[in-house]
């Protein structure tokens, strides 16, 4: 989540529950989240191929969801997106004779494991329903 990918993949889905059934263009999408329809397009393919939206492609097409928002857990969405760590992987490669450069790689991972779990328990426990229903008609 150290990127833009889980707010657009919510945004998204978010629009699609709150539109009933009712296909999506990207284009209307993007004008939602001021984005290129392109960005759009890219997630729209991933969530569909995690299960969670359908899509038809040409003049008359679109997106919506898959299955009912209710069904779907804002986990979901997290792990369709997720790429790499939470906060990032270092990039570096610490000195070894150093007593943190050693060991901090494997500490900074437990860290980083933990703080995904917490994230996910709480993710965990919210539909894409619940999410949606915040917002005001």
């Amino acid at each position: 989540m150290n990127n833009g990918r889980f707010p657009i993949s919510l945004h998204i889905l978010t629009l699609l529950a709150r539109a009933e059934g009712t296909l999506l263009s990207s284009d209307y999408i993007a004008g939602s989240i001021n984005i290129n329809p392109v960005l759009v397009r890219k997630e729209v393919s991933n969530l569909r191929n995690h299960g969670l939206i359908e899509s038809k492609e040409g003049k008359n097409g679109g997106a919506t969801l898959a299955k009912p928002a209710a069904s779907i857990l804002l986990s979901d969405i997290y792990n369709a997106i997720k790429q790499s760590s939470l906060l990032g992987n270092s990039r570096n490669l610490p000195n070894p004779d150093c007593e943190v450069g050693r060991q901090i790689n494997k500490h900074l991972d437990d860290l980083y494991e933990d703080l995904e779990n917490t994230l996910l328990h709480k993710l965990g426990k919210m539909t894409l329903a619940d999410f949606s229903i915040q917002f005001d008609r």
